[in-house]
């Protein structure tokens, strides 16, 4: 018997039909010789496989399939751990921001216990991220995360970070609570997309607030944001990530009655032995991260009370 014949059959038989099959072969070929190849397995065998209209394995199909199915159900799980243990890769979904100034120090410490491995890196915002994780296209996201994740997500919560406006150095707006009290906020609001979980947050805490004000600029990265408000084009929605500092011509409004937003890593099945191992450096990284921003808040609250004496 011809191996690829067989695996055709096998695609035949899972899809349920020569049509479906051709749809999920996973390189390209047409039906009709598909067709034409099962029919030399069929040939060989000396048996009808399955009735093609409406599709039924036969008995001899159904043996056949039951006998070569465990093994190409099971050999892109054998070629992935073959190639694990030989060089494993990581591939990581992650918001611009955290692949450029986070990602690389992780890395490093990675390479400790693994010191060679292919890196696949993806930006992408949650949406996306999370896509690419359910069509096993990532192995990790590290992104925004809410209470409930998708069905086939799994997710650990990281961090939780403060929202922040971004305004220009010549602005005239000392604290955002100023916005709050105008009737109507005309200046323009620059966002991530409605779907965002930041935008998300962000507007539910402006309706508990009895405030309204939409977004007038949609971007899909923080840099842009501050881009577009150094530029004068309006007030950027941001979120405080550890270590934050704006450029030279923005300074920060804080929000502090808005509940943060939550950063964690998220993944889809069985993680390798290098995806556990990053998922072990992100937590530790977030530990040492809650543990400076207490040192801060313990800081701030010691100048307050000093300045009371």
């Amino acid at each position: 018997m011809n191996i690829h014949h067989l695996e055709l059959f096998y695609f035949v038989a899972k899809n349920g039909g020569i049509a479906a099959a051709v749809r999920n072969i996973p390189y390209g070929i047409q039906q009709p010789a598909v067709s034409g190849q099962i029919a030399k397995l069929e040939e060989s065998l000396g048996a009808k496989l399955f009735q093609r209209r409406p599709f039924a394995l036969s008995p001899a199909g159904l043996e056949l399939f039951e006998f070569i199915q465990p093994f190409f159900d099971n050999i892109d799980v054998v070629a992935e751990r073959l190639r694990q243990d030989s060089s494993p890769q990581l591939r990581i979904a992650a918001p611009s921001i955290v692949l450029h100034d986070y990602v690389p120090v992780l890395l490093q410490k990675l390479r400790t216990k693994f010191p060679a491995f292919r890196l696949y890196l993806y930006e992408a915002a949650r949406a996306e991220a999370e896509r690419l994780l359910l069509a096993g296209d990532v192995d990790l996201a590290i992104t925004l995360i809410e209470k409930k994740s998708r069905a086939g997500i799994e997710v650990q919560p990281l961090l939780e970070l403060p929202l922040i406006l971004l305004v220009h150095k010549k602005s005239r707006l000392a604290r955002a609570e100023d916005l709050w009290k105008r009737d109507k906020i005309e200046v323009t609001l620059i966002s991530f997309p409605r779907t965002d979980p930041v935008h998300s947050h962000f507007q539910r805490s402006l309706e508990r607030l009895g405030v309204e004000w939409f977004c007038g600029i949609e971007v899909n990265s923080a840099r842009l944001i501050e881009r577009y408000v150094a530029s004068g084009h309006g007030i950027g929605l941001a979120v405080a990530v550890p270590g934050f500092k704006p450029a030279p011509q923005l300074r920060v409004l804080p929000l502090p009655h808005f509940p943060p937003v939550v950063v964690g890593v998220a993944w889809s099945g069985k993680l390798s032995a290098i995806s556990r191992q990053l998922f072990v450096e992100l937590e530790t990284e977030a530990k040492m991260q809650r543990t400076r921003v207490k040192g801060r808040s313990g800081k701030t609250r010691s100048a307050i009370n000093r300045s009371r004496l």
